[in-house]
């Protein structure tokens, strides 16, 4: 079945350029259709699909990529228009007459499909006990606290923020003024507003993960950074702790020395023959 957006929509835009067949238009503006021709809005309001280039994104990806930046799961498949994985496919190759796209082409409907084995598999699964021991190495996964383990603790002026926390500077392209958002808020989709001329801003998908690999990229780098750092102190604590221990040896033998060198007052002395001169 294509794709529809429903009532809910908040004009955010960010479905639009997500769409590998430009099906998806803002409310009332025409489409147009393969041929060239244009039509009428099939919406005033709010943007709209056109079922005829919808293809659910089958040849491309193996989600819909509008519901998939949509911020308020308003891109829901259509129940009035049910269309199979082969109907969607030649759509697909139709729209797309340059490209060539095989029968094994990304569809979430082969997700679907292979997520349906998955369930059954547990009953025939259930006879065996080998299946329990398997989700056990999945709880390395809270390997998770090597994150942590940034360091900065000894060195708290180098402190950085998690990713989640940074400040994703934004211009706005209408004032040219600049503002910041947490990057737990910066997701596809999601509208900010400028504080100076309350102009909009709507990051894209491509946005949201160029920021989301960078800052992982940089907190590698400054992970990596911290522990060759620490090692290398290691190293040197180790070395200067030996030449302590040395001169502490050192100075120990000093002080047995001098004590066998001089004799204390009162200490007895041996006694000399009586014709000894």
């Amino acid at each position: 079945m294509a794709t529809v957006i429903t009532s809910e929509c908040i004009n955010c835009g960010a479905c639009e350029p997500e769409c590998p067949n430009t099906a998806i238009y803002q409310g009332g503006v025409e489409w147009t259709a393969p041929d060239g021709s244009m039509h009428p809005p099939l919406s005033n309001d709010i943007f709209y699909i056109v079922p005829e280039k919808c293809t659910e994104c089958v040849g491309f990806h193996d989600h819909e990529a509008c519901a998939a930046v949509c911020p308020v799961d308003c891109c829901v498949p259509d129940p009035n228009i049910p269309e199979t994985h082969e109907v969607l496919l030649e759509r697909a190759r139709v729209l797309h007459p340059e490209l060539t796209i095989a029968d094994d082409a990304p569809s979430r409907f082969k997700k679907e499909g292979a997520a349906a084995p998955a369930a059954g598999a547990p009953p025939a699964a259930a006879a065996t006990p080998a299946p329990p021991p398997a989700p056990k190495p999945a709880a390395p996964a809270s390997v998770a606290p090597p994150a942590p383990v940034a360091v900065p603790p000894e060195a708290p002026g180098l402190a950085i923020p998690a990713p989640a926390e940074w400040e994703i500077p934004i211009t706005c392209f209408r004032c040219a003024g600049e503002y910041t958002v947490p990057f737990a808020y910066f997701r596809a989709g999601v509208v900010f507003y400028c504080p100076h001329c309350q102009g909009s801003f709507v990051p894209t998908l491509s946005m949201v993960r160029g920021v989301e690999e960078s800052l992982a990229r940089f907190h590698a780098r400054w992970r990596a950074a911290f522990e060759e750092f620490q090692e290398r102190r290691r190293r040197e604590l180790e070395q200067f702790e030996t030449r302590q221990r040395h001169e502490l040896e050192e100075f120990e033998r000093e002080l047995r020395a001098i004590a066998r060198r001089d004799k204390p007052p009162g200490a007895p002395a041996k006694r000399r023959g009586f014709f000894t001169f």
